[in-house]
């Protein structure tokens, strides 16, 4: 059997040579301010999820192979997103893939424009999430274009992180709604990475942006093998009912989730069903490694002056006016500990078999 290879493996970026970006061909005024941080409407992992004080709703954000459209950067109603079963990737979150890409883009464009005045100091402000986010980035002349791209895709995902970490701590877009249950899923992780992988695949392509990424999604897609129907995806999400997700309480209770990927960095291994374990074409992948010399971390800084409801007293005896990247593993490391103190020990009944079919979301 051939080893697996994902196309973004295939390619050494670092090996690459005399490569120049190509323009992103996008509307300027859609880049004069960064994006929101969740660009389109994320998923909850789970089928036929019930919502607390609506009783007539029932959540399935799922999609098939034969839904997913083209690309279109911040988003559009024609991309067909939600989550998909992949045989050699597990569940992807097309939604979470294709906002991680288009933050990769952004930030390459930033520093694009900064270097072209003259700046090699970047800093600019992301919104409040948890608390005011500053980007501070150090884009010196010996940085390579390629190097460039892949650091835009370093800071586009510690962004990414940086949400779950909020999420879990309390940070939500609707006041008074938690969005615990949806923090570190098991799908996030991973997706979030993979898109982080294809925004700089596109960028280095000779095709426009969202041109790019189009073609990019549907051949990952393929390699990774992806379910065809959306149906199949949510017999794929029955499977793993009770062990990973439970249809026993309503959202937003942080209760649906059963098991989560608090494994982030650098690298993020796929959570597949029992029968694709075991194959050694698996689909990891990692953060993009920079040609230059040095820790990566010391070209940028995200800066976070936390709002007090995280667990810094606890972490961080002495203190954090402000949390930066760098942090991040040891606020992931205190919310898996939490949740094996809070989540790990509850116990589902799996569901029943009767119903399953009839359940099933039309094509």
């Amino acid at each position: 059997m051939m080893k697996f290879k994902l196309i973004f493996s295939a390619l050494c970026l670092a090996a690459l040579t005399n490569l120049h970006a190509r323009p992103l061909n996008l509307a300027d005024k859609r880049l004069q301010e960064a994006p929101p941080r969740i660009i389109r409407t994320c998923c909850s992992f789970g089928v036929d999820l019930k919502v607390a004080a609506i009783p007539f709703i029932r959540y399935n954000d799922i999609t098939g192979r034969d839904l997913i459209g083209p690309h279109t950067f911040l988003g559009s109603k024609h991309e067909g997103n939600g989550i998909i079963y992949t045989h050699k990737g597990g569940f992807v979150d097309i939604g979470h893939l294709r906002d991680q890409a288009d933050w990769t883009a952004y930030i390459y464009d930033l520093i694009v424009k900064n270097k072209k005045s003259g700046n090699s100091m970047i800093v600019t402000r992301l919104g409040y999430e948890g608390g005011q986010k500053i980007l501070k980035i150090f884009a010196p002349d010996n940085l390579t274009e390629q190097d460039l791209i892949k650091l835009s895709g370093r800071v586009a995902y510690d962004l990414s992180v940086w949400h779950e970490i909020g999420t879990w701590n309390g940070t939500s877009l609707i006041p008074m709604v938690p969005e615990r249950y949806s923090a570190f899923s098991v799908e996030d992780g991973y997706s979030n990475l993979l898109g982080i992988r294809l925004g700089i695949e596109a960028l280095y392509s000779d095709l426009p942006f969202e041109e790019a990424m189009t073609k990019l999604i549907n051949e990952t897609l393929d390699q990774l093998q992806a379910l065809p129907l959306r149906s199949q995806t949510y017999d794929a999400m029955m499977e793993v009912e009770g062990n990973w997700w439970s249809n026993r309480v309503k959202l937003p209770s942080g209760k649906v989730i059963k098991k989560r990927q608090f494994e982030l960095y650098p690298c993020v291994a796929p959570s597949l069903l029992n029968e694709d374990l075991g194959q050694t074409d698996v689909a990891s992948i990692c953060l993009p490694e920079l040609t230059a010399q040095g820790d990566p971390n010391q070209y940028y800084r995200l800066e976070i002056q936390h709002n007090g409801k995280f667990p810094i007293k606890e972490i961080f005896p002495g203190g954090k006016k402000f949390i930066t990247q760098k942090d991040f593993p040891l606020l992931i490391q205190y919310a898996a500990n939490e949740s094996i103190t809070k989540y790990d020990t509850l116990v589902y009944k799996e569901a029943k078999t009767k119903n399953k079919d009839n359940r099933r979301p039309k094509i």
